[in-house]
């Protein structure tokens, strides 16, 4: 999330309660996840798996709980619970507005764009031109939506990202990250029915260009895809995917978190995938692997009777 204007970072320390070390002239542009940080970001980390690669990372301002090591031109705001003070901050620059008409006096609509009675659209969305928004549609706040879009009845766009801060020592062992992102859709894009894409925790969930999504599918938060892609009905897209162009999911296809798919790759029906692929692949299975080579497997699972009972002949 980028913030309206740069802020000082001597305010954010002051509105967290942080000890501030180092670049303390600074100008914080906004508040970003580890995996999406750019320089100007504010990040947290209150784990020391993962001091080094957040202070490593692009982050120029990290809140972080001990004083360690950085980089010049950078600061720590020190601050016993960084994850509580992430959420100050966040609820501080995108506070929860509350929804009081079907249709957001803020919403913006470009021109011939037909929006649908049942149709819930929240605050600060942005919907292009000849976009066709049918019944039952929910839309909800900073979405941006490019031209020539069909969206089919029940689809919901913008929900919280299912991400949470776990802590085993508290009684509640998973607080809600909030999410503060928003959800980008390109031309002519094509979302079929009951679908549900959620926000970026931070940033953008996006889907590019000419892509086509079917009935009953779940894209995760930051998750990018790429132009021209076919995601067929009932596919499962965890968070912070990386997939490229051209690529096709087909029916019932499950795709693990923060991997790519390489473009114009293929995974057939009921395949489940937990790591990258590359470009101008074909997979298939669970675990999703090449499909040529799974096919052959099958095959020999299918003579396994046959060769049990010639086993079975030689002994005698």
């Amino acid at each position: 999330m980028k913030f309206p204007t740069p802020v000082p970072v001597t305010e954010i320390a002051e509105m967290i309660g942080a000890q501030l070390i180092g670049n303390t002239k600074g100008l914080v542009t906004g508040i970003n996840e580890i995996h999406k940080v750019e320089s100007g970001d504010l990040a947290f980390v209150d784990h020391p798996k993962y001091y080094t690669k957040c202070i490593e990372s692009a982050a120029t301002f990290i809140i972080i709980n001990t004083v360690a090591d950085f980089p010049d031109g950078k600061a720590l705001l020190v601050v016993e619970k960084p994850f509580e003070a992430y959420l100050t901050i966040v609820k501080h620059f995108r506070p929860f507005e509350p929804l009081t008409k079907p249709i957001s006096d803020t919403v913006k609509v470009g021109e011939r764009t037909v929006i649908s009675p049942g149709a819930v659209i929240g605050h600060h969305v942005t919907i292009g031109s000849d976009c066709i928004i049918h019944p039952q549609v929910t839309i909800l706040d900073h979405t941006t939506i490019g031209d020539r879009v069909i969206i089919q009845a029940g689809t919901v766009i913008g929900s919280d990202a299912f991400y949470y801060n776990t802590d085993k020592k508290r009684e509640v062992w998973y607080k809600k990250m909030e999410s503060c992102g928003s959800v980008l859709i390109d031309d002519d894009v094509e979302i079929g029915a009951a679908c549900t894409i959620d926000r970026g925790v931070t940033s953008f969930t996006i889907i590019g260009k000419g892509t086509r999504i079917d009935n009953m599918v779940h894209i995760g938060h930051d998750t990018v895809i790429g132009k021209n892609c076919l995601i067929a009905a009932q596919v499962g897209i965890a968070g912070a995917v990386n997939i490229e162009d051209g690529v096709i999911l087909w029916g019932q296809v499950g795709v693990s978190k923060t991997l790519t798919i390489g473009k114009n790759s293929v995974l057939l029906a009921q395949s489940g995938l937990g790591g990258s692929i590359d470009s101008d692949s074909i997979y298939f299975g669970t675990p999703a692997q090449d499909a040529n080579i799974k096919k052959k497997e099958l095959v020999w699972i299918k003579r396994i009777p046959e060769i049990w009972e010639r086993l079975k002949r030689l002994e005698k």
